[in-house]
């Protein structure tokens, strides 16, 4: 039987010859893969081999004996430990182009299309401070409540403050709550026993509205004093318009329940996007990087060179900014989405917006769309914005049978992308591929690409 040529708890020198999809080191030791965090190609490194299995290893850095040009210090060696920034050791540049990459790799690998262009990744001028949500969770850390992130693959608590990434209005808010908490004794939850009350402390704040949303995340439907605790909180962050209680009182790594109570305002913020407005629930989703999701509306309109003729399908529509988006530039958008709450918001701030040229139905997108089709509806343009997991096969074929002219397809998972690319090869051609950065300092990518029928 082969064995592995290094052994857990070995310290050894590797050299860095690339980095994995998720951003870490690629060293070799007589053609055995280690993963190793926080090293970058062409760095010399002394590490601990911390697990050792069959086909692969993972190793720690333990001294760098040179450095990647690629390389800036790192702003806090916790974002790295939790995943929270698994990138901040890469200078911006070197991670919009490692990201380009990826995207030119799966074409190439999965897709067979070595040829598609795949543009220069957009970036951000600023790329840090980005997100517009946070979901942190609040545990006991010797006997005081912590806020803060997972260690990578356990349930430790590592206490964070200012988390890099999100909006320091957010970081800020989320420390304030969590001091009035305290001062109020609270119970906080203790995931091993099943015990204890608070679980997570969730913020949304709009980028052009400033208006914030406070969701406590509870195990139990009761929270003590909570009149005084809601009354705190609004003397403290003026932004405040909304405050909600959920329950969750299942022993689940799943972060909201199903039931929600209003403490305070209203259920919703509101937020614009490309200068329409949009309300935005506790539970729907919403991009998280405002300012990149604009532009990266803006590319997919680009891309569809939008006529008033046009007759556009809004797949998996979410609450319809894709689509309301369009609509001025178009005849009609038609919006389909399988959440029933997501569907009522996109009526909502159709509504608001003063569009009347749109249509939203709840279901499954390719079952809605054959319906749309037998009724006589021709798309000329189809979007599609689908989860990490892609498209469906029976919704590619959907799809094709439609037979638009264009097809954008906007993506947040390379792999699934050039996978269904391949599916869609015989009846479309595949343009050109736009990767933008709406995660900064992460190994994700999204990206814009455009379809043309054949």
């Amino acid at each position: 039987m082969k064995t592995q040529p290094v052994q857990k708890n070995e310290t050894i020198e590797v050299e860095i010859i690339d980095l994995t999809h998720e951003g870490l080191g690629v060293g070799k030791v007589d053609g055995y893969p280690l993963f190793i965090e926080n090293s970058l190609p062409g760095e010399k490194v002394k590490i601990l081999v911390l697990k050792a299995g069959t086909k692969f290893g993972y190793g720690k850095v333990l001294e760098r004996l040179t450095d990647s040009p690629d390389r800036v210090t790192l702003t806090d060696e916790s974002l790295l430990r939790t995943g929270i920034a698994p990138l901040q050791h890469m200078t911006y540049e070197a991670q919009l182009l490692f990201k380009q990459k990826q995207v030119e790799k799966v074409l190439e690998k999965i897709s067979k299309m070595p040829d598609v262009p795949v543009l220069p990744t957009v970036g951000m001028v600023n790329p840090v401070g980005y997100r517009n949500k946070a979901q942190i969770p609040v545990r006991k850390v010797a006997g005081q409540i912590e806020t803060g992130f997972y260690r990578k693959n356990s349930h430790d608590l590592i206490p964070i403050k200012d988390f890099h990434i999100q909006d320091p209005a957010i970081d800020q808010a989320i420390v304030v709550i969590r001091d009035i908490l305290a001062r109020f004794n609270v119970k906080i939850y203790d995931e091993k026993g099943h015990v204890g009350n608070l679980r997570h402390i969730i913020i949304r704040r709009g980028h052009y509205s400033h208006q914030m949303m406070v969701v406590l995340v509870t195990r139990t439907g009761k929270i003590f004093k909570h009149e005084q605790i809601t009354e705190e909180i609004l003397k403290e962050l003026p932004e405040v318009v909304s405050i909600i209680q959920n329950i969750n009182p299942d022993k689940t790594n799943v972060i909201l329940g199903k039931e929600s109570k209003l403490l305070y305002g209203k259920d919703h913020i509101e937020d614009q996007l490309l200068g329409k407005t949009y309300q935005i629930s506790a539970p729907s989703f919403y991009q998280v990087n405002t300012e990149q999701t604009e532009f990266m509306y803006q590319t997919a309109m680009d891309f569809a060179g939008l006529s008033k003729d046009d007759i556009i399908i809004d797949a998996y529509c979410g609450i319809g900014t894709i689509g309301l988006s369009m609509a001025d530039r178009v005849n009609h958008v038609y919006g389909v989405e399988i959440v029933k709450e997501a569907i009522d918001d996109a009526k909502i701030n159709a509504f608001n917006n003063s569009i009347e040229n749109v249509t939203f139905k709840t279901g499954s997108a390719e079952k809605v769309m054959q319906k749309w089709k037998e009724s006589g509806i021709d798309p000329t343009v189809l979007v599609v914005d689908p989860p990490r997991k892609g498209l469906t096969e029976p919704f590619i074929e959907t799809a094709i049978e439609m037979q638009p002219e264009r097809i954008i397809y906007i993506s947040c998972n390379p792999a699934t992308l050039a996978r269904d690319l391949k599916l869609f090869a015989s009846n479309y051609e595949v343009k050109k591929v736009q990767p933008i950065d709406l995660f900064p300092q992460t190994h994700h990518v999204e990206s814009v690409t455009l379809l043309q029928r054949k």
